[in-house]
């Protein structure tokens, strides 16, 4: 893992976030928090906590220690969600822009929500946050289909074709 790779790796983590959130837009307000009894309760929750576990470790990586994600509630639509996500989206990226040469190797000492301390080199942890966010993408995935709405490929190949393609243009 080099630096170069992290930096894409969040780029590509806010391209899949913007197009989940799109392909939410769909969906109706009441289908929106919908409970369809899956790991979290409906599409709001699962964004919310994919948005919670992206919050709380950038907040872990700049020092400070959450005791809590964020709640369901604190999404009330899709456009508040998707502001706050794209939020944290600029703050990841302004972050990972941020490292140098050495950063990724650093072992950070942080603490879980409920106060379990643990260590790990920072590489893991970014690594980590992406493939977090790319599981519950999935499940937002499934969700969508539930609800009759189409889904949209986040897959990776995806992100770096449509980067190649504006490059070319």
């Amino acid at each position: 893992m080099n630096l170069e790779d992290v930096r894409t790796l969040y780029d590509y983590n806010a391209w899949a976030n913007h197009r989940v959130l799109g392909a939410c837009a769909a969906v109706s307000p009441g289908d929106f928090t919908r409970d369809l009894a899956s790991s979290f309760p409906s599409l709001r929750d699962t964004l919310a906590h994919l948005y919670g576990a992206e919050w709380v470790w950038l907040e872990r990586w700049h020092g400070r220690t959450p005791t809590a994600l964020p709640s369901g509630v604190d999404f009330p639509d899709l456009e508040t969600t998707a502001r706050r996500m794209a939020e944290v989206d600029r703050n990841l990226i302004d972050y990972v822009a941020s490292l140098r040469a050495g950063d990724l190797e650093r072992v950070l000492e942080i603490k879980t929500t409920a106060g379990v301390p643990f260590a790990q080199p920072l590489w893991q942890m970014l690594q980590h946050v992406a493939n977090h966010s790319t599981y519950h993408r999935g499940q937002v995935t499934t969700l969508l289909r539930q609800l009759g709405a189409k889904a949209v490929s986040t897959d990776l190949i995806g992100f770096y074709r449509e980067r190649a393609a504006q490059a070319k243009a």
